[in-house]
């Protein structure tokens, strides 16, 4: 930075030395003139803002012209004459200023007394560092006021960690334009202003509030690891609030009026100080998950709404300011009907204090009927025979935890469960976890027997979820186990038992009485008779069969079953009658002789020819004594066994899953050679019976991706509700009935995912190997069979843009109530990965709501999802934002208008906005 020049000066002998452009004179120390100051000629670009602290201007020596005599062309001007203009200085870039600016602050700190000196004039004090204060601590949050503003635009506050007392008052008069009431436990709320003057640019953006038609309802309340103390009442009025979560907090109680937010989907009150509920929280209807654990509450009077005299389920809680604010709202006429996880883990309560049952009858129960998932750990339990027998009629019960509860062997008696009850007790529960509690394994194993819950106990706890008729069952210390883990111990055990069967069989194997030896020795009279030599642990155990768990497991089900019999009915041990152990999967192969692979192969080889033979000879077959593979081991030998499978048919959701056919790899890429290869799937699954291949089921069930023959002679066809044929490639074809006729009528989701289906679909109308095949279109095909379709998935197939048809669209997806049987309507609709170029076809769907102002006015329309993900869509059709659509997927495709924020950060709803506005 080039430095300008002082201007030359003019001094005379009778006046003092003009002072240059940076100088200033000052007088001396006796002198009494004034000091004589000149206006300092900045150096420095305008556009520069000065430093912060001024800087002390240096002094300079009088330059040696100063000191001549002067000339009598300057003892005429005046001295405080202005000097001649400086020339502008050049522009400093960006590097010059930012040096300057450094310099600047260098100098001020230098100039500033050094931290010893500080010490010694003002003491350690003054040296002591100050406490932060919040604003200080603000870590770049928005402030609570500017939080609660910003929440009218999208609906979501989050307020958590910030040591509030209550909810602010501003969150009422901000959003309601009301003031709330002065609440008792807090007098004085905080500022919640803090931090904004130290931001300008929050503070300007605070004002630009949303107008009172863009504002959106308060739809999550998120306020948890506060102090809050109390709620407003007045905290009802926010009547679209779908999730509220107050855990980590200091409620000891919650106004009545909270039971009035009938919209509650998430509700978590955990880690509070609750000792009680209002009582028509227990009737909300739309709470899905509830969590109250670590709280105080001694009951769960889930019938309290409805039996109360006093309370009335259908009314609304009466409002403090007076009657005619109050308004009628629907509660639930049963407790929490869509609760489905409730976590009451960590408080006071017993099985006595829930309310479980209609005065213990079997019909009726005050329990939710939708729970799923129950959590009971760690409360003092105590009997809860009456409680679980209330819990095994609940039919969606999947898991109940009662970790480190105070429960024991009373609450499990041998007659806990009914056999002949419909449907059977506990029909979905996969997971009861006991852990740590005085109850005991034989205990639970009578008390669960598999004739009475109709399921296969697992006492072995691995992260992996049961399969299907599978119930874990937790007791004692948990150790989690690993899938390999479990499987080593298994085959351990089986070698160590057939190790020692063999040692008993060389031992006695050449007496003729098996176990007995050939002659006894007989004692003689002059010697001392032997004392009969003590069995070790494991010879009773080979005499009594028990080498095995699961023949213990049995031997103790029949002693306690036995035992109770003979409690019962007065009758001796041995007129009891014991139920009929269940053998073990390994137990049935290792009688069959299908512990190896190879055996496993001959049985299915074996099965195969039996029903060829069978077939085509119309012969009865050949009766054995041992069990018959065919029924044991390979349960799909025919296709209505296979379809009947529960690998394949799920009863409790009237589900039909095929497995998946693909066409045979190249034999040289998958063997290294090419002399054979296998039409049957390599991909094995755990079948039902075994660790058996998935070739048993596919070899029985026919290739085409859709058979519907086979499956419309099933007994379930008629109730059928979901049909899934995901990768089903080998013959994209479909097997119908020689005339069209409806065969699942109640059918609602067909998924086609990854079948390698095109526009058009080969058909064949008989059930012979080569019987002649037409084309017909997939989509009205799929329409026709179909009425009650709900969700169709053709996702990574080869459709194109000529399939999706204004006619053919409209056909599949609106109702129609004038044809029989009528057709419901389509709600789901996937497309991904296809061959799309445009969706053309939904311009002329789009018809039906121009003109419409509500699209509830369209009665035929129910489609709520449309998945055109991953294809070549080049344009979007502006009259697709007229469709009243509830999810809209586009990503994956080529078009580039509108650009992808607009979906990312809007969504559906912005998108279909977005078109809507190039209509209008």
């Amino acid at each position: 930075m080039s430095r300008i020049p002082n201007p030359p000066t003019r001094s005379t002998p009778s006046s003092p030395t003009k002072p240059s452009a940076r100088t200033t004179l000052r007088a001396t120390a006796g002198s009494t003139t004034p000091t004589l100051r000149t206006r300092t000629i900045s150096t420095v670009n305008s556009r520069v803002r000065p430093p912060a602290s001024p800087v002390p201007p240096l002094r300079k020596k009088a330059s040696t012209k100063s000191l001549n005599s002067p000339s009598k062309a300057t003892s005429r001007r005046s001295p405080v004459e202005e000097p001649p203009p400086v020339p502008k200085a050049p522009a400093l870039s960006i590097k010059e200023q930012i040096a300057l600016r450094r310099a600047e602050a260098l100098k001020a700190k230098t100039s500033q007394p050094s931290s010893s000196t500080a010490l010694a004039s003002d003491g350690l004090d003054d040296e002591i560092p100050e406490a932060p204060t919040q604003q200080d601590l603000d870590l770049g949050r928005w402030s609570v006021k500017e939080t609660i503003e910003r929440a009218r635009s999208s609906g979501v506050l989050n307020i958590a960690s910030r040591a509030l007392p209550c909810l602010p008052s501003a969150l009422f008069e901000i959003h309601l334009g009301i003031t709330p009431e002065p609440l008792k436990l807090v007098t004085v709320e905080p500022s919640i202003t803090t931090g904004e003057s130290s931001n300008p640019r929050r503070k300007a953006t605070s004002q630009n509030a949303p107008s009172w038609f863009e504002a959106q309802d308060l739809g999550v309340l998120k306020a948890w690891s506060n102090e809050i103390v109390e709620i407003q009442p007045e905290i009802h009025m926010f009547g679209s609030l779908k999730t509220i979560d107050l855990h980590n907090n200091k409620l000891a109680s919650i106004p009545d009026t909270f039971a009035d937010l009938t919209a509650l989907v998430f509700l978590d009150l955990s880690h509070n100080q609750l000792n009680s509920l209002p009582t028509n929280i227990w009737a909300l209807p739309n709470v899905t998950t509830l969590n109250l654990s670590h709280n105080a509450l001694t009951a769960l009077p889930f019938s309290s709404p409805f039996t109360l005299s006093n309370s009335k389920p259908v009314s609304r809680t009466r409002d403090p300011r007076g009657d005619w604010f109050g308004q009628e709202v629907t509660r639930a006429t049963q407790p929490l009907p869509r609760l489905t996880i409730l976590d009451v883990s960590h408080n006071p309560l017993t099985a006595s204090s829930i309310d479980h049952s209609h005065n213990d009858q079997e019909d009726g129960l005050w329990l939710p009927n939708g729970l799923t998932k129950l959590d009971l750990s760690s409360n003092p339990l105590g009997n809860s025979a009456s409680l679980l027998r209330a819990l095994s009629r609940l039919r969606s019960l999947r898991e109940i935890k009662a970790e480190l509860a105070e429960i024991g062997n009373e609450s499990f008696p041998v007659n806990l469960l009914s056999a002949n009850s419909s449907p059977p007790p506990f029909a979905e529960l996969r997971v009861l976890d006991l852990g740590e509690t005085r109850v005991t394994k034989p205990v639970v194993e009578a008390a669960l027997r598999a004739d009475v819950i109709n399921k296969t106990l697992d006492w072995d706890i691995t992260d992996e979820a049961p399969s299907t008729g599978v119930l874990r069952v937790m007791v004692g210390k948990k150790i989690i186990k690993e899938a390999w883990e479990i499987e080593a111990e298994r085959r351990a055990a089986m070698r160590l038992n057939k190790g020692r069967n063999t040692n008993l069989e060389s031992s006695f194997g050449d007496s003729p009485f098996g176990s007995l030896p050939m002659k006894a020795p007989v004692a003689k009279a002059h010697q001392p008779a032997k004392q009969e030599a003590a069995k070790e642990a494991w010879e009773v155990e080979a005499e009594q069969g028990l080498f095995t768990e699961g023949a213990k497991r049995r031997a103790r089900a029949q002693a306690a079953a036995a035992a109770q019999n003979s409690s019962s009915a007065g009758a001796s041990t041995s007129q009891t009658r014991a139920p009929v152990p269940q053998k073990e999967i390994w137990e049935i192969e290792a009688e069959q002789g299908l512990l190896t692979a190879g055996g496993r192969r001959r049985a299915r080889a074996a099965a195969m020819a039996a029903n060829l033979s069978a077939s085509t000879e119309r012969a009865p077959p050949v009766q054995s004594a041992s069990p018959s593979p065919t029924t044991d081991i390979t349960p799909s030998v025919s296709t209505s066994s296979a379809l009947c499978n529960p690998l394949c048919y799920n009863s409790a959701t009237q589900t039909l899953t095929l497995p998946p056919s693909n066409p045979p790899t190249s034999a040289k890429n998958a063997f290294g050679h090419a002399r054979s290869f296998s039409l049957a799937p390599s991909k094995s699954v755990s079948s039902a019976l075994g660790d058996s291949s998935s070739s048993d089921l596919s070899l029985a069930i026919p290739t085409p991706t859709l058979p519907l023959v086979a499956i419309a002679s099933q007994s379930f066809a008629a109730k059928l509700s979901c049909l899934v044929l995901n990768n089903r490639r080998m013959d994209p074809c479909f097997n119908l009935l020689a005339e069209e006729s409806i065969v699942l009528p109640l059918l609602e989701e067909l998924s086609f995912e990854n079948c390698n289906l095109g526009d058009t679909v080969s058909v064949s109308r008989s059930q012979e190997a080569n019987a002649p095949r037409t084309n017909e279109s997939l989509i009205p095909l799929l329409t026709r069979l179909f009425p009650s379709l709900r969700m169709l998935d053709l996702s990574y197939n080869h459709l194109t843009s000529k399939a999706l048809g204004g006619d053919v669209l409209s056909d599949l997806i609106l109702t129609r109530t004038d044809i029989d049987p009528p057709r419901k309507g389509l709600r789901h609709l996937r497309l991904r990965g296809n061959k799309l170029v445009d969706i053309d076809g939904f311009i002329s769907v789009s018809g039906l709501f121009k003109g419409h102002k509500d699209s509830r006015d369209v009665e035929s329309w129910k489609l709520e999802e449309l998945d055109v993900r991953d294809n070549e869509i080049g344009r979007l059709p502006p009259e697709l934002g007229l469709l009243p659509l509830d999810v809209l997927l586009v990503d994956g495709n080529v078009f580039r208008v509108p650009a992808r924020r607009v979906w990312e950060r809007e969504g559906t709803k912005g998108l279909l906005g977005w078109l809507r506005g190039r209509i209008e």
